[in-house]
């Protein structure tokens, strides 16, 4: 058990069955340790160590680390950003178009295929205690939130906009930049002038 641990401990918490595999840890001790609550299932062939220091973006990790496309976004990105006060009780993540479906056992997350041209603008890598997330910036969020306001609603990506518009370090041209990449300038730019 000591050994396996130390695995997950050199790997920030996470280890892949094949690697316990090759260390020569056995299934039953694999097994065994999800039972007694040691490690916890991820994903089919993905384990997390339950006593590791995680931090707040251990949920964050946990996605990034099943899937390496996947980019925190909309609501958990806002919410990540305070640009929001709603806490999703989903993850919600982005993956390019052609991915193979995704789904994991926990955390619960909602996932969203993006074409490549709305995927990869935007991307920022947090380096966590956790591990490595990465997360749409905050001009990105926006864009996003309006592109998908009929399914998210207007009052969350309004709110999302005013507390954008009131951050002191607010770019006013990477915003007008990102509603451009996200197809909703138009929509966006009449919001952005009556708040400023």
């Amino acid at each position: 058990m000591e050994k396996m641990i130390e695995i997950f401990e050199n790997h920030k918490g996470f280890a892949q069955m094949r690697e316990l595999k090759k260390a020569g840890i056995h299934t039953r001790i694999i097994a065994k340790a999800v039972k007694e609550g040691v490690i916890e299932k991820v994903k089919p062939g993905l384990y997390k160590l339950v006593e590791y220091p995680w931090d707040e973006h251990g949920s964050f990790a946990d996605v990034c680390n099943a899937n390496k496309k996947a980019v925190v976004c909309l609501l958990s990105a806002a919410s990540y950003w305070e640009l929001t006060t709603f806490n999703p009780s989903e993850i919600y993540v982005a993956v390019p178009n052609n991915t193979d479906k995704f789904t994991l056992e926990y955390p619960p997350i909602k996932v969203y295929y993006f074409v490549e041209r709305y995927y990869d603008p935007g991307i920022e890598t947090l380096n966590t205690k956790s591990g490595t997330v990465k997360i749409y910036n905050k001009e990105k969020t926006i864009g996003d939130l309006f592109r998908y306001i009929s399914k998210i609603g207007e009052d969350i990506a309004l709110e999302s906009l005013k507390n954008y518009m009131r951050d002191k370090k607010r770019n006013i041209g990477n915003l007008i930049e990102f509603s451009e990449k996200c197809g909703v300038k138009r929509r966006m730019e009449p919001f952005i002038k009556g708040m400023l």
